[in-house]
């Protein structure tokens, strides 16, 4: 009969969410406290090896200024959020959806994350060297990807991005991760199309080609 009855308790919806709810609140912040130092630590290794900055924000006051601006602005804003969390209750500041709010939601977006967090890491080693963050106005350096992940979409990394931004929607449904969401997928999409103008000027009637052969997502 005990068994029965520890059985039932673990199917039990209010029990599951005791067990999940706080889970996810520990593992959003340490996710993206981890993301943050690993980017800064590729950053600085690269420029350590090549002797040149892979983060590019073009111009002061053009549009992948502004993006990169406002991407840094949002990636804080989720940092610091989520990193209170863990010890203080926020979350009626934040606008949690109840009705979203449930375990299955909040596991599914956990999950989101970490399929997120691996294709960009397979997609960055996949691009090595001629990974940047932004446009490289540079013209001689990289080269035209267009095999692998490349021939399927143009910007696999992109799509790779908006995963992990949709994951954190679901693993805190809330106002504030629907805005991040939002600002997200528009701050991305201004993005690729104008990487996609620098890429045509750079490549010309090789680009052209591969824009008429692989769709832009997918």
């Amino acid at each position: 009969m005990a068994g029965i009855m520890l059985a039932l308790q673990f199917f039990d919806p209010e029990y599951l969410m005791e067990l999940v709810e706080p889970v996810v609140r520990v593992f959003l912040g340490i996710f993206f406290l981890m993301i943050g130092l690993q980017f800064s630590a590729r950053t600085i290794g690269l420029y350590d090896r090549m002797g040149f900055s892979h983060i590019n924000y073009g111009g002061r006051g053009r549009a992948t200024w502004w993006h990169r601006h406002t991407f840094n602005v949002f990636r804080a804003a989720i940092l610091l959020i989520c990193l209170i969390r863990i010890g203080v209750d926020i979350d009626p500041w934040l606008g949690v959806f109840p009705w979203l709010y449930q375990w299955p939601v909040l596991l599914a977006g956990m999950v989101v994350l970490m399929a997120s967090f691996t294709l960009v890491n397979y997609l960055q080693a996949y691009m090595h060297e001629d990974w940047r963050s932004g446009i490289d106005e540079r013209a001689e350096t990289g080269q035209l990807l267009t095999s692998g992940p490349f021939s399927r979409s143009r910007n696999p990394l992109f799509l790779a991005v908006m995963l992990g931004q949709l994951g954190f929607f679901l693993a805190l449904p809330s106002v504030f991760s629907l805005v991040c969401l939002m600002a997200g997928v528009l701050v991305i999409t201004r993005q690729a199309r104008e990487e996609e103008k620098a890429l045509a000027r750079r490549f010309g009637q090789a680009y052209e080609e591969y824009r008429q052969r692989v769709p832009r997502w997918l």
